[in-house]
């Protein structure tokens, strides 16, 4: 693709080692900006266990459509030729796929019928993919080869999202019957799309640029970060501005600031490092392993802590409906603080896998949030608020302190 002559070369340009992120991407990504606040739409729409594990099951479908585009942005350049006119088409898919959120699984009155739109512009979006990404790796026999086994699982587990969408309501006696059955058949889909990539190996895939990879998952992290900001604003949108409200917007912040910290600060350098060092295949599962897979549960605790930041912010602004000595309950505070566990806990598995090795600090304060849970349920919701945010501080500090001198050499040497 590099050295041919022709105009195929002049259409596609190949993404070389240092070769950074690429502004259509970015554009690109304002879509998903907008799927994350759907995402979390969702979950406040229905605080139920199951309205959470809806939420849960369209974010990881999301995510997928998201590294897939990850993974070709890092074959060939996004903005150049043909790549970039495909983007556009993908884009506007994308975004049906983002509008169509709240009809995911239940279809509402009137106009088409919301999940099978859901489904029919990710299977465009997914199909896109392939087709872009096949005709980029023109000349490379194993990464051909590697598209046609990840073709299977996409295929069934789009099967399953129609069979889903599809669903004869007649047949069942209850709605609740069917919602079962529908979201039953999303988690199927989800498993044998993510398995089955897993099941087919890394031999074929290429990371092309450490740097490109790297940045390309940072800026997925401010994106879902700046979700746990705009939550913050929303919660309190059509609320007068109170005392109450400016404390827990700061407190939220903060918290937001800390995971921030906790990724950007250390383990992003040292992490992209070690990926530079890798090579071929090894590169390859490294990046799969640990950015593919294991940002997942990052990007998934922040947009639960987003949902926990928008309920307190509406239990302490909202006087008409919630005294400021209301405990946070049920969902909002298991997301609220839950969300802060599983962000720690995927990076914990981050850097079991990029660094061999393990965050002490990190696992003693997942224990700790999860033993403080049932004390700030019976706290009040801006006091619940306030433990998060000591604990997240607490955390950074102790670190800073703890590993000071491997810090500052690591943030010199990369400057």
């Amino acid at each position: 693709m590099a050295t041919n002559s022709g105009g195929r070369a002049a259409r596609m340009r190949p993404v070389t080692e240092g070769s950074k992120v690429t502004q259509l991407e970015l554009f690109f990504d304002l879509v998903f900006v907008y799927a994350l606040t759907q995402v979390t739409a969702l979950m406040a729409g229905d605080a139920t266990a199951r309205g959470l594990f809806r939420g849960l099951l369209v974010l990881a479908l999301l995510w997928w459509c998201w590294c897939c585009y990850a993974w070709l942005g890092n074959t060939v350049r996004a903005d150049e030729g043909v790549t970039r006119i495909a983007l556009f088409a993908v884009l506007a898919a994308m975004f049906v796929v983002a509008v169509t959120i709240p009809e995911a699984f239940t279809d509402l009155l009137g106009g088409l019928s919301g999940p099978v739109v859901f489904a029919s512009c990710y299977l465009i979006v997914r199909t896109l993919h392939l087709v872009i990404y096949w005709y980029a790796a023109a000349g490379d026999a194993g990464l051909r080869r590697q598209l046609l086994k990840a073709a299977i699982p996409m295929a069934a587990g789009s099967v399953g999202l129609f069979a889903a969408a599809l669903l004869p309501q007649h047949i069942y006696t209850q709605q609740g019957d069917i919602e079962f059955a529908r979201t039953a058949l999303w988690c199927l889909a989800l498993v044998v799309d993510y398995l089955g990539v897993m099941l087919t190996g890394a031999e074929g895939w290429r990371i092309f640029s450490a740097a490109h990879w790297a940045e390309r998952h940072g800026l997925i992290i401010i994106i879902a970060l700046g979700e746990s900001i705009v939550s913050i604003g929303v919660g309190v949108t059509l609320l007068p501005i109170s005392w109450p409200i400016v404390v827990a917007a700061t407190m939220g912040v903060a918290v937001s600031a800390m995971l921030w910290w906790l990724y950007f600060d250390v383990v992003a350098i040292a992490a992209e490092r070690v990926l530079h060092r890798a090579e071929g295949a090894a590169r390859a599962a490294l990046g799969r392993d640990s950015y593919t897979y294991l940002h997942l549960p990052m990007v998934a605790g922040i947009i639960l802590l987003s949902l926990g930041l928008k309920k307190v912010l509406a239990y302490v602004g909202d006087a008409e409906h919630h005294d400021l000595g209301d405990p946070l309950h049920g969902i909002g505070l298991y997301a609220l603080y839950g969300g802060v566990i599983l962000y720690l806990l995927g990076h914990l598995g981050f850097r079991l896998r990029n660094m061999r090795s393990v965050n002490v600090p990190r696992l003693i304060t997942v224990v700790l949030l999860a033993a403080l849970l049932p004390v700030a349920a019976l706290v009040p919701a801006m006091a619940a608020l306030a433990i998060l945010t000591v604990v997240c501080v607490g955390l950074v500090v102790v670190e800073v302190v703890l590993f000071r001198e491997a810090r500052l050499a690591l943030r010199a040497a990369d400057h």
